[in-house]
């Protein structure tokens, strides 16, 4: 079991319930899902495969599971995309790997972007999912910086079964997700 599984069983929980809002565990909001995506933009029109190649290389090496690549369901032509067509890859990630991941993610990649002043709070959906960019994949530790070609961005969305953001955000903010004032 992780660190941060374990600070959310014995601390996280416990400060919820005394928060007087729930009046047993089972109602107090936890962590779902991961979703990791990265897009791959047109201005790659004619190595295509090979970014997705090195995209779907990069997220198996900082998440520890294989991607899966997502295609374009229509046709747009401004922005030269055809319906089918290969436009980035994505992961989810759940259980044990969804804590592993977030822990490096808090503490290890966070603190290497430079002039971080913590995320932007504003990034909740309305439902308790909270959604960030990250500009470049060289924050994590694992990722190698002489095999990077292309300096590709991601999105995380961090799902919870909260039913508010302000549930979602006080629930982030005690595993430690330094949110910006």
């Amino acid at each position: 079991m992780s660190q941060l599984h374990d600070h959310y069983k014995t601390t996280v929980v416990e400060q919820l319930l005394k928060g007087g809002r729930y009046t047993n565990r089972m109602q107090v909001p936890k962590l779902e899902k991961v979703v990791i995506n990265m897009g791959i933009s047109t201005k790659f029109d004619k190595d295509v495969k090979d970014v997705i190649v090195e995209a779907q290389q990069e997220l198996a090496t900082i998440t520890g599971q294989k991607s899966l690549v997502t295609n374009a369901r229509k046709s747009i032509a401004n922005f030269k995309v055809r319906e089918g067509m290969p436009v980035g890859c994505k992961v989810t990630l759940r259980g044990a790997r969804m804590y592993e991941f977030l822990e490096r993610f808090l503490n290890a990649a966070l603190p290497r972007i430079r002039d971080f002043r913590g995320v932007n709070p504003r990034g909740f959906d309305g439902r308790g999912s909270y959604t960030m960019g990250v500009k470049d994949q060289t924050i994590f530790p694992e990722v190698e910086l002489d095999k990077i070609k292309h300096n590709l961005g991601m999105d995380i969305t961090i799902v919870t079964s909260a039913n508010t953001d302000a549930e979602a955000k006080e629930l982030l903010k005690l595993l430690g997700m330094p949110f910006s004032s």
